[in-house]
């Protein structure tokens, strides 16, 4: 359980990631990111959260045409 306050990670446990583009399609979080998790900033953590359901959206659309979408070349600027 985390501690009050604490910003839980979105790990669903469906932890798959795309080999091209190196985001996982379960959580839609690049391998830096779940990598970091643990040691990230509550603003740093929260604004991954704020980027992920777009990031999922993303997904659902490249996944209609076929290609996987590409993350942005540098994570976000917190």
């Amino acid at each position: 359980m985390a501690e009050r306050g604490a910003i839980e990670s979105p790990c669903r446990k469906l932890c798959a990631l795309h080999p091209e583009t190196k985001v996982c399609t379960g959580c839609f979080r690049r391998l830096e990111e779940i990598g970091r998790w643990a040691r990230m900033t509550p603003a740093e953590r929260r604004a991954v959260m704020a980027d992920l359901p777009a990031r999922a959206r993303a997904w659902d659309l490249a996944d209609q045409g076929g290609a996987a979408p590409r993350p942005a070349d540098s994570p976000r600027d917190i």
